[in-house]
């Protein structure tokens, strides 16, 4: 309690902040960090990115046990424990944030539970249980996350209605569930309750799944999709929900009214910028709700910088991690630019998509001439053996040098192959890099050097003769 001095106070612990706050302390710096949860971890850890990918791993499990009767081996139905489920799937989280705030204090990272007030450029207060704590800064990094989108269309007070948050509370198994949205969210948690038992169906407005990836790698997932799903419904708006006594009537157009024991509302995320006592200071805020900075995550208040999902898109976590570095180096004097060639990015659905760079839409979009590369995983003796023979991987290149300008990806594990891609287009390597270096066999990672084979026409396992 009382009033403290800092050198760098931070604003929000996910993996943005504290990130930030651990960065600044590496430094040598005197750092605060300041949340309303009893430890760092923000969104991603105690309601996003770590226990959905606990649920989704047990999902997979499920599926892999149902599976299994193809290989002559039978395991019988999977029984869920919910309770239990629950239950492992908070002891991540316990352990993931105990563990974050262990590090904090082995860094003598001062941190304050309770919600910040900003009351100038060089000052806030924090309202904690045991009262108000004034702090003094030199420099502040917001890093306040964001938020499940509120449609009010879509507003229902009922239990029977779900955000993102609530829905990985877990609270049952439903008979059947109704996922409003097609993106990366609504897919995740749809393939979730639809292992545990539900009869999921999901309803997006635009033409497709993803809206913004490759159409080649959606269709991948999409058609694994409609066997786990009772139904895709694309270019369908909701129009309303109302509560019946035995569940929740949408109306969609084109016209339908079927009737859903809950409905997930998953159409996108917006930024907390709406932060106590900002117009005390010079920090603008665009039209979208996202904080404006410069390459340095620097706002229009030169004290004061911001990162993560309320700074911009993409909300992604290891984006608001890597800011977190730039605006500190920033901060510390050092020349630091945020200016990522390629960020990734990964639906972990299952089969998983991923990609980075430029991809072929947007290439089309804007006009950039491209060669594309593609090779498929039913090609791959890896693929065979773990009986997921329905991947793709695909490089998008400059016509002339081979340069590797994107890389996309879907199957399993995309997600942990994509970092070469990344690598690959931050380091500008060409095709033949790629093509030239030993890739240990028998892997997915292979696709990755097939792929750059087939430029050249070249591939071991794909006859396909290269354009003259």
């Amino acid at each position: 309690m009382g009033t403290q001095t800092t050198q760098v106070a931070v604003l929000g612990a996910g993996p943005g902040g504290y990130a930030a706050a651990f960065y600044a302390a590496d430094l040598g710096m005197q750092v605060t960090l300041i949340d309303e949860e009893r430890n760092p971890g923000g969104v991603c850890l105690y309601r996003g990115c770590i226990p959905s990918k606990a649920l989704l791993h047990v999902a997979k499990v499920m599926d892999d046990a149902r599976h299994a009767h193809a290989w002559g081996v039978d395991f019988g139905e999977p029984a869920v424990d919910v309770a239990k489920l629950r239950s492992f799937k908070q002891g991540v989280v316990d352990k993931l944030t105990g563990g974050v705030g262990h590090v904090a204090r082995l860094r003598k990272v001062t941190f304050l539970q309770g919600r910040a007030t900003l009351t100038g450029p060089h000052s806030l207060t924090v309202a904690g249980q045991d009262g108000d704590t004034d702090v003094q800064f030199e420099h502040c990094v917001l890093a306040t996350g964001s938020c499940p989108t509120r449609i009010p269309s879509l507003s229902l007070d009922s239990p029977r209605m779900l955000d993102s948050t609530s829905a990985l509370e877990l609270p049952d198994v439903p008979a059947s569930l109704l996922v409003v949205g097609g993106g990366y969210i609504g897919l995740e948690l749809g393939t979730v309750y639809a292992a545990l038992g539900s009869q999921v169906s999901v309803v997006e407005m635009t033409p497709g799944l993803l809206p913004g990836a490759d159409r080649d790698l959606v269709n991948v997932l999409h058609k694994r999709l409609e066997k786990l799903c009772a139904a895709i419904m694309v270019s369908t708006k909701v129009v309303k929900v109302a509560e019946e006594a035995n569940g929740v009537r949408v109306t969609f157009d084109p016209p339908a009214e079927p009737v859903f024991d809950r409905v997930l509302v998953a159409v996108g995320r917006r930024p907390n910028s709406d932060i106590p006592g900002l117009a005390s200071t010079r920090v603008k805020v665009d039209a979208r709700g996202f904080i404006e900075t410069d390459a340095q995550r620097r706002t229009a208040e030169p004290t004061i910088f911001a990162i993560g999902d309320v700074a911009g898109e993409p909300m992604l976590a290891h984006k608001a991690s890597h800011e977190a570095r730039v605006a500190i180096d920033a901060i510390a004097g050092h020349k630091a630019v945020f200016e990522p060639a390629a960020i990734p990015a990964v639906v972990f659905t299952d089969p998983e998509i991923a990609w980075c760079g430029l991809t072929e839409a947007q290439a089309q979009a804007e006009g950039i001439a491209v060669e594309i590369a593609k090779f498929p995983w039913g090609a791959l003796g890896r693929a065979i053996t773990i009986d997921r023979p329905e991947g793709l991987t695909k490089l998008v290149l400059e016509p002339k040098t081979g340069r590797v300008l994107g890389v996309g990806i879907a199957g399993s594990g995309a997600g942990e192959l994509i970092a070469e891609g990344v690598l690959a287009v931050e380091m500008g390597a060409t095709a033949e890099d790629m093509k030239l270096t030993i890739h240990p066999h028998p892997t997915l990672s292979e696709t990755l050097m097939e792929s750059a084979e087939v430029f050249f026409g070249q591939s071991t396992h794909v006859y396909k003769p290269k354009r003259k």
